[in-house]
Parts: C-alpha cells; structure tokens; sequence
C-alpha cells in the first residue's frame, strides 16, 4: 500500500490510458479532458500503435493528446505516472501490470478488466487458468466506491467492478449488509447495451445480428456471478448464491437490472427507507421515490446510478430497479471516481455531468 497524498488544487496528475483505442479507454480520455486535476501524458494501442487518437475516434480532433504507441518498450519509470488506468482485455492485463508496478512502484493503478476482481481461487475456476500475479491479486482492493472508498484511498492497485456488478451491487449491499432481505432467493435480470461486449469485430455483434430483437447470453455460467457471489456474501457475512442472466440489447449504452427479493422481516417500503439512508450523502446513486423504476435513458453520460423499488403483488416479495449506464458508471466512470479518492480529491471533480437526455 501506499499513503494517500492529496494533490496541490494548481496541480495535475500524470496519467496514462492503457489500451486507449476501446470504449472504456476512449471513455477516460472523454472523461479527462475536463478534469482540472489530471494531465494525460500516455495513451498506448498496439494495433493502432503511431496513430492519433483524432484517427482512431474523430471526436477528438480538437484536442492536443498523445500519439498512441504500443505497450511493448515502455520504460515506465522514465514515465513516471501517477495514475494508470488499464482498459486492456482481461487476461492480458496481469503480465502489464506486474511488470509496472515492479519497474514503477510509485505509480498507482486502476484497472478496469477482470484480472484482479476474484481471488485467486476463484479466478482459476472462472476463467480456467492460474492467475500470474496471484500477489498483486490479493493486494487489490475492490474499486466499487461508495462501499470500499477508505481502502481505495490508500490502494497502489484497484479492481474496478464490472458493469453487470456495479448496477446490482450498489442495489442490494445495504440490503444485504442490513440484513433486510433473505439471502437464498435474489434473482437478478439485467440488461446491457452494445458497448459492454467491446469494440472488437465480431460476427455475432453485426448490427443485422442484433438489431430489432434482445436475447439473453452466459444462461447459468456467466463469469459476472463469481464478483456477484462474492460481494453479497461479504456484504450478507455468509455465503450467497445469486441468480443472474445477463441480456444484450440493441442500444449503445445503458445498464437496467430488475432485481426480484424475497423479505420476511421487511416491507418494500422498509427496503426503500434502507437505501434512502445508506445512499443519502452519495453523490452518484439516486434512489427514486418508492413505487418509481429508473430507466437507462435518464443516465445514459452520466456517472449516476438510478435505484427504485416496488411493491410486488406476491406477499413478502419487492422488485427493485437499478440503472446506469455501463461505460461511465459501470466502468470509466467509476474508474475516474476512484481516482479522485485516491488523489485526496473530491470524488465528483470531473463527473459533474448531467444525463444526457433526449
């Protein structure tokens, strides 16, 4: 671990965006360019190695940014980053950042793939391989802010959540850790817009492939239950099992996840007033007032999670709604959140963005 030192306000923190041709990485350059306190000076893409970011996604044209170069020769000391943000395929991700925390101890990391979510045990199960940095795996700490924000502070390495997880979660901790709904019937339906599934061309992401219709994807085995699992039974302090089924939708971007609990000590309204108090003094999740449901539409931008619940007309039961949308919130977004904690800084400081609606 490192200490926690905040930056000067006339300051800007060194900041490198790797893997910075994909929508999580082009999401963080959006992100940065307005904020006050960071500088991006490296931004790597081995395919698109030499290319500007203006080539790559026109949007920035406007902007003096750093040419893409590729990961392989980097020198990272002589770089000397404060914060990098890793937005590289799972997988590839631990080499990277093994050997930049080795070479550049005093940089900070926050990476957005799945390497360093699960323990090692776990992540051997899910993802059919040993971890090659088991070490840094339990050092980690699990970048899902509004309920690990003082070991975020303090962390060398965070693992921000997945998207799928980061909508649930934030939904159904205080629950769980209130002790307020049964832990052996959670069923969560999520939704997902394109973006989640990435930028790579893919046969089955055509847009005649999934236009006009929705389908659910992973039934039974989706890697998104291990991360699930293991932070509500953290947050239940015993094991819990969760239902989930992720879908594809044939929108850009957006999060929806209708959750169905079971209750025999709380009523829906008694759900609601739970997240009304834990979510009161957060700065990015609403909880609508009881009986409303949160739509994507109305978080699509923004780094804003949108909660509701209702009465189910099945005694004992509440449906609970939680949106957001899966490249800000879900993954850049919180990402930038957990910078600003890490930096000593207030945690909305370049997320001040309203939902972009219509």
């Amino acid at each position: 671990m490192v200490s926690n030192a905040p930056n000067k306000a006339d300051s800007k923190a060194k900041i490198g965006i790797l893997g910075a041709s994909g929508y999580t990485g082009s999401e963080l350059v959006r992100l940065l360019l307005r904020h006050p306190n960071a500088g991006i000076a490296l931004l790597t893409a081995d395919r698109r190695a030499g290319q500007t970011m203006a080539a790559v996604f026109p949007q920035f044209s406007p902007y003096d940014l750093p040419k893409l170069q590729s990961i392989d020769g980097i020198d990272w000391r002589a770089v000397g980053l404060d914060i990098a943000f890793c937005a590289l395929p799972h997988g590839t991700t631990q080499t990277v950042i093994k050997d930049l925390l080795a070479r550049a101890p005093n940089t900070r990391v926050v990476d957005l793939s799945a390497d360093f979510r699960l323990a090692p045990e776990s992540y051997a199960h899910w993802y059919g391989h040993a971890h090659q940095a088991p070490e840094l795996q339990r050092e980690a700490v699990y970048g899902l802010t509004e309920v690990y924000r003082d070991a975020v502070a303090k962390a060398r390495l965070v693992a921000n959540p997945g998207c799928y997880t980061t909508c649930a979660q934030l939904a159904l901790i205080p629950l769980l850790r209130a002790n307020a709904i049964d832990t052996g019937e959670i069923v969560v339906d999520a939704k997902s817009g394109m973006t989640g599934a990435g930028r790579a061309a893919k046969e089955e992401m055509l847009f005649s492939e999934v236009s006009e219709g929705i389908h659910a994807y992973g039934v039974g085995h989706h890697r998104h239950m291990a991360e699930l699992d293991q932070e509500f039974s953290k947050a239940a302090g015993r094991e819990v099992i969760v239902s989930f089924t992720p879908h594809l939708m044939p929108m850009n971007r957006g999060i929806l996840s209708t959750i169905y609990v079971r209750s025999s000590q709380s009523s829906p309204e008694q759900l609601h007033g739970v997240l009304l108090s834990w979510y009161a003094n957060q700065p990015f999740v609403h909880v609508l007032p009881f009986g409303q449901m949160p739509q994507t539409r109305h978080v699509r931008g923004s780094n804003m999670t949108f909660i509701g619940v209702a009465r189910d007309r099945i005694a004992g039961r509440a449906i609970i709604g939680s949106a957001l949308d899966n490249l800000v919130k879900g993954a850049s977004g919180q990402a930038v959140q957990n910078m600003n904690v890490m930096l000593g800084l207030d945690e909305t400081t370049g997320l001040e963005q309203a939902a972009l609606f219509p």
